[in-house]
């Protein structure tokens, strides 16, 4: 990092002048393609200019003709937009290539952005490796980690041809009862904007257009983890949640202190898209407000690439569909991800354009910003091929790849309480291994995982904790498991895994985070067999433990920790030392309020604690 970018990062934000004046030394300078990128737009028909910000998701493209009539700039893949053949490698492959070669014939031959939630790992894709949730790796405070996490994730997702990854979550999530915490990597923006940047050096790599690069996406523009509770709209049953797409109520000089230093790193480190939030500040949609999308970001924070909405976000603007589209628009807004609805995108945004609503520099701008993000990647260049290289196959899911993940995993986890030095646990006893979580990949990898709310069960390839804690022990120690902690007898030590059932934004928020009573009872039913326990809590947020804390005589957190559930083994049974701090401050039980500043809030565990031997 040069002098002039750490003196910027470490100050208050202030010295917004310090940062342009390094754009030259960014190591992904976007405007150096301007000269190619306006001779192409001079080309271009107001329908072609409209096109390239439309995005679809490809499950509801009506023909694939579509590609060339609406002359389509990009295409998603939201949560649960799979192949029709199937989730696995192969069928993602073909799916891209099939929409690629239909772009490339189009009349101007501009391929396809195609875009993927990957956001840790390739997690739509059966067989790829799914590293921890964000949260666990906050933990790690480990930027190379985090880093060669992103690079193997950003080479399996260029191995099923897709070049755009919508991550880093660079969200700084204030309120735990948030069903999103699990995507941030702290509570604390130091910690973000150090490991978001490092997040979007290992997409991006040091040049966009290596082949194993992939465009990286900073989100949710901006302080979606800062929205006041009880306020928005309902999201599940008839609770008013409003933490989910709710409003974020500070003034400017909060914003900036805690929401916004992961965009200021990662756009001083190139980040080549960013996507506002469905929530609001003060009242107002992020989506429609154009201090935050151009005055702050694009003028201030210098930001050469482009913004893509979240999945039909305009639809929550004031107005009906063509003043939402006028709104956002004009905001700074550059393209827009229609779903479904692209057809009455792309009509509306030209009835605006020829009506004056919308000026024609605006679309010029939102075109300029991605086309010279494709000239970036590599993407217009006629030498470089657009389909998927095939050859990737090889490594994806890979022993090499899954070491990374292993890696992630015992760096992640944090020693909360271990009584009676019982952690590390003998390699020779007799264990019983028990609860929801033991043996079940699906809940140790949590949402966003195969399916957009993701579920229980053996959901995709990988290695569960029991089958870690076999593969750790020695050959002839005893290693017994259940459900519900029953048929522990002969057992030196009992491992309960417990904690939350899978889920993702807008299900996830939950006003109580006391444990399950099935949690609850796996513990006692060891313990009242005679057994030491171990409590490993699988959860994309700290949760309510005070019930648990004079049963159990250890408790780890390990969060989501993904496919490789070795790495769980690797700290249990002392291979490795645990390193990993809390990202998040952790509530006591007795707490009036889980607001992190309220004066009812109690902490149990302090921001940074973890115990180690």
């Amino acid at each position: 990092m040069n002098t002039s970018r750490r003196s910027f990062l470490a100050g208050s934000l202030g010295g917004l002048a310090v940062l342009r004046a390094s754009a030259a030394t960014k190591p992904h300078f976007f405007f150096q393609y301007d000269p190619q990128v306006r001779k192409l737009l001079s080309q271009m028909t107001l329908d072609e200019k409209i096109g390239q910000m439309t995005q679809p998701d490809q499950m509801y493209l009506k023909s694939l003709d579509d590609i060339d009539n609406y002359h389509l700039g990009s295409v998603l893949s939201g949560g649960d937009s799979d192949p029709k053949t199937g989730n696995d490698l192969n069928s993602w492959t073909d799916m891209y290539d099939h929409y690629q070669e239909r772009a490339l014939k189009t009349r101007l031959r501009i391929p396809l952005l195609y875009g993927v939630d990957a956001v840790h790992g390739h997690n739509n894709v059966i067989g790829a490796v799914v590293f921890p949730h964000n949260i666990g790796l906050g933990c790690t405070r480990d930027p190379k980690l985090v880093e060669a996490a992103a690079r193997v994730t950003s080479e399996e997702i260029k191995a099923t041809g897709i070049n755009w990854g919508f991550g880093p979550c660079v969200t700084v999530p204030q309120d735990i009862r948030w069903g999103r915490t699990y995507e941030g990597f702290s509570e604390n923006p130091d910690v973000v904007k150090v490991l978001g940047e490092a997040a979007n050096r290992g997409l991006q790599r040091a040049r966009l257009d290596d082949p194993l690069a992939v465009l990286a996406c900073a989100k949710h523009y901006m302080a979606d983890g800062g929205t006041t509770f009880g306020t928005g709209v309902p999201r599940v049953g008839s609770q008013r949640f409003g933490l989910d797409q709710g409003d974020t109520r500070v003034d400017e000089a909060t914003l900036r202190k805690i929401h916004l230093p992961g965009y200021a790193t990662t756009v001083a480190g190139g980040v080549g898209s960013i996507m506002p939030s469905y929530s609001s500040w003060n009242g107002v949609k992020c989506s429609a407000s154009k201090r935050l999308m151009t005055g702050i970001l694009k003028d201030e924070l210098g930001f050469e690439g482009f913004l893509i909405s979240d999945y039909a976000a305009l639809n929550q603007l004031p107005g009906d569909y063509k003043q939402q589209i006028e709104t956002s628009i004009n905001a700074g807004m550059d393209m827009v991800m229609v779903p479904e609805h692209y057809v009455d995108f792309f009509h509306h945004l030209k009835a605006l354009v020829t009506e004056g609503r919308v000026p024609m520099a605006r679309i010029d701008d939102a075109v300029i910003r991605i086309l010279r993000t494709k000239f970036a990647m590599g993407m217009m260049n006629p030498k470089n091929p657009q389909l998927a290289d095939r050859k990737l196959h090889k490594t994806f899911g890979s022993a090499e790849h899954r070491a990374v993940g292993r890696e992630a995993v015992r760096k992640s986890l944090v020693v909360l309480k271990n009584d009676n030095h019982l952690l590390p646990l003998s390699k020779n006893a007799h264990v019983h291994v028990a609860g929801k979580g033991h043996d079940d990949i699906g809940i140790q990898c949590g949402g966003w995982t195969i399916t957009w709310q993701g579920k229980a069960g053996a959901t995709t390839k990988g290695t569960t904790i029991l089958e870690g804690i076999h593969k750790a022990v020695a050959h002839s120690t005893v290693v017994s498991h259940s459900l519900d902690g029953s048929h522990s007898e002969g057992a030196k030590v009992g491992i309960a895994v417990i904690g939350e059932l899978p889920y993702a934004e807008m299900m996830g928020d939950r006003t109580d985070l006391h444990l399950d009573a099935e949690d609850v009872a796996v513990i006692q039913k060891m313990k009242s067999a005679g057994l030491p326990v171990v409590v490993v809590l699988l959860s994309g947020r700290p949760m309510l433990l005070d019930n648990i804390l004079g049963s159990a005589d250890a408790v780890v957190a390990a969060w989501l920790p993904g496919t490789e559930g070795d790495g769980v083994a690797d700290v249990l049974f002392g291979d490795h030392k645990p390193v990993g701090k809390l990202s998040f401050t952790w509530p006591k039980d007795s707490s009036t309020s889980l607001q992190r500043g309220d004066p009812g809030y109690k902490t149990l565990f302090p921001f940074g604690h973890g115990l180690s031997w």
